[in-house]
C-alpha cells in the first residue's frame, strides 16, 4: 500500500485540487475547483451571450465526440460554444488531459471571434488556468490566469468583480508551485476588490480570506493567520447575528483552522460555543451535537508540549466523555445517516486506540464492523475504514527547505521527496520503520518526517472484526527546494569531508 501526498501527508499542507460538475444547468458555467482553499469557477467563453446548447441536434455530416456534436457548417461562434459544452462534458467526468485540449482550442477560437483583448478571451484563458491548475501545471496555469487579469484590467478596471475569479485561480497556483508569498499577495487583492465591489463586510470575501489564513500557515506565520480568522468570524457574527443555528457552519470551520494554526484550546472553546448553541436552540440529544461533539473529542489528542506526561494524559482521557456523549446521540436518534452513526462509533474505537485500551477498542471495532456488513455501500464503506491503517493524529511536515519567501523565483523551486517504509501493529502502533531521502543531502527533513511518522498512532486494520498487523506499508512527503539549498548542502558535506581527511593525516 502506497500513500502519496502531494505537499504534506497533513491535512494542514494538502492542497489537492478536483474540479466539480456543473452545478446551475441553466447558466451552465458554474462548476469550480473543489479544493482546500478558493478556487476558480469556469465561466463561458462568450458570456452567454450565445446560449450553451445542451444538446446540439445532430446532422448526417456530424461527429459526435463524448455526447457533444460537431457540426462541419458550423460558424467559428457556435463552434466555440459547442467546444465549451464538451469542455464542460469533460470537466464533468474529471477528463483533465482532454479538458485541456479543449480549453486550448477555446482560446484559439475565442481570440479569432472576439480578439485577443477581450472578456471572452480573458474567461478562455481562465478556463485553461482550471485545468492546468487540475493537473499540477502549476507554472502554465500561472501564466494563463495572469493573461486573464491583464486582459480583464485593459477592457475593464483594475477594481472590477470579474478579476476576482482569475485571481482566485492564480492565488491556488502560486500556492501549488510552492509560493504562499506570492499567493498572499494575490488573494489580499482578491479580498479588496469584492471589498470594494460588494462591501467591507460582504461574505463572498470569506473563502478569500481562508485562503490568506491558509497563506500565513503555511509561511509559518500563526499569529496573521490567527487575525484573519478573528476578521472571518466578525464577518460571519455579523450576519448571523438573529440566527444562532445559522452561524453553526461557520464556528465549525473556524474551529478547524484553530486547530490548523495550532491553537488547540481556542479550537475547543469553539466547539463548546457550537454545542451550547445546538442544546439552547434544539435540546441536548439533537442529532446536530453529534459532529461537534466528536470533533471536541478529537481535539484533546493535541496538547500542549510544555505539560507534562501527566497533565498530558489528564487532558487526552477528556475526550473519552464526548465520544461515548456522541455515540450515544447517534445511536438514539432516528433518521440520521446509517454513515454517521457508524462513525460516531468507530470515533469511539479509535479513541480507545489511541489511549492504549486494547480490550475496549477491539470491542468496539467489531460493533462497527457488524454494524457496516450488511448492504453493498456498507461493505464497500466497511473496506474504506477497515482495509489500510489510517492516522488518528497527524503534525504538519515541512514542505520547504528554508524560506519560501528567499527561495527560489516561481518554476525554479524543485521538488524532493522522503520515502518511508513501515508497518502497523494491531495496537495501531509504527514499527519497523525505515526512511531515506532524495535528494540524499535533506538529512534534517528526512529526521523530521522520521519523527513524526514513528509518533503515529493509527487505526490498525481490521479483518472480520479484529485488529490485525499491517506490513510493507509506504508514505511519501514531497517538499520544495531550490539548487542554492541542495550546493549549499553539499558544500557542507563536501568541508565534513576535507577535515575528516586532514585529521586522518
Amino acid at each position: 500500500m502506497i500513500k502519496n501526498t502531494t505537499f504534506a501527508a497533513a491535512t494542514l499542507f494538502l492542497l489537492l485540487p478536483f474540479l466539480a460538475s456543473a452545478q446551475d444547468e441553466d447558466k451552465g458555467v458554474d462548476a469550480a475547483v473543489d479544493s482546500e482553499l478558493m478556487g476558480p469557477e469556469f465561466v463561458d467563453p462568450g458570456e452567454q451571450s450565445v446560449p450553451v446548447a445542451d444538446e446540439p441536434s445532430a446532422t448526417p455530416q456530424a461527429e459526435e465526440l463524448r455526447g457533444v456534436v460537431f457540426d462541419p457548417d458550423a460558424t467559428d461562434e457556435e463552434r466555440l460554444q459547442t467546444e465549451f459544452a464538451r469542455y464542460r462534458r469533460l470537466i464533468q467526468e474529471g477528463t483533465l488531459d482532454e479538458a485541456d485540449t479543449t480549453a486550448k482550442r477555446i482560446v484559439e477560437l475565442a481570440i479569432k471571434v472576439y480578439g485577443p483583448q477581450s472578456r471572452e478571451t480573458a474567461n478562455a484563458l481562465n478556463n485553461l488556468g482550471i485545468v492546468q491548475h487540475g493537473n499540477g501545471q502549476f507554472d502554465a496555469a500561472i501564466q494563463n490566469f495572469m493573461s486573464s487579469v491583464e486582459i480583464i484590467e485593459a477592457v475593464e478596471d483594475r477594481l472590477n468583480s470579474a478579476l476576482v475569479n482569475p485571481l482566485k485561480g492564480l492565488g491556488a497556483a502560486q500556492l501549488g508551485n510552492g509560493r504562499p508569498d506570492e499567493a498572499n499577495k494575490t488573494f489580499t487583492r482578491a479580498a479588496h476588490i469584492t471589498q470594494v465591489n460588494e462591501g467591507p463586510h460582504n461574505l463572498d470575501q470569506v473563502e478569500i480570506l481562508e485562503s490568506i489564513a491558509e497563506t500565513f500557515i503555511r509561511l509559518g506565520d500563526a499569529k496573521e493567520a490567527r487575525n484573519v480568522l478573528d476578521r472571518i468570524h466578525i464577518i460571519n457574527v455579523k450576519h448571523f447575528e438573529k440566527n444562532p443555528l445559522g452561524l453553526l457552519p461557520s464556528l465549525m470551520n473556524r474551529a478547524d483552522w484553530q486547530h490548523r494554526a495550532g491553537y488547540y484550546a481556542e479550537e475547543r472553546t469553539t466547539y463548546r460555543r457550537a454545542i451550547r448553541i445546538v442544546e439552547t436552540s434544539a435540546g441536548k440529544d439533537d442529532p446536530m451535537l453529534i459532529e461537534p461533539l466528536r470533533r471536541l473529542g478529537e481535539s484533546f489528542y493535541y496538547v500542549d508540549l510544555d505539560m507534562s506526561a501527566t497533565q498530558q494524559q489528564g487532558l487526552i482521557s477528556t475526550g473519552e466523555l464526548y465520544f461515548k456523549r456522541a455515540a450515544r446521540i447517534a445511536e438514539k436518534s432516528e433518521g440520521i445517516d446509517w454513515r454517521e452513526r457508524a462513525y460516531a462509533t468507530l470515533a469511539l474505537a479509535d479513541y480507545y486506540t489511541y489511549v492504549g485500551s486494547k480490550n475496549r477498542s477491539r470491542t468496539v471495532y467489531k460493533q462497527v464492523w457488524e454494524m457496516l456488513s450488511v448492504g453493498n455501500d456498507e461493505l464497500a464503506q466497511r473496506d474504506e475504514w477497515f482495509n489500510d491503517p489510517t492516522p488518528l493524529r497527524q503534525d504538519p511536515l515541512p514542505t520547504y527547505v528554508g524560506t519560501p519567501i528567499a527561495g527560489a523565483a516561481p518554476g525554479e523551486l524543485l521538488t524532493g521527496r522522503i520515502v518511508v517504509d513501515y508497518s502497523v501493529s494491531f495496537l495501531g502502533r509504527v514499527k519497523d520503520l525505515r526512511t531515506e531521502a532524495f535528494p540524499e543531502e535533506f538529512v534534517d527533513m528526512q529526521r523530521m518526517v522520521h519523527r513524526e511518522i514513528r509518533g503515529r498512532v493509527y487505526r490498525p486494520r481490521v479483518v472480520d472484526g479484529v485488529p490485525v498487523n499491517a506490513e510493507k506499508l509506504r508514505f511519501e512527503h514531497q517538499f520544495s527546494y531550490s539548487l542554492a539549498d541542495l550546493e549549499a548542502l553539499r558544500e557542507v558535506d563536501d568541508e565534513t569531508a576535507d577535515e575528516y581527511s586532514d585529521e586522518s593525516e
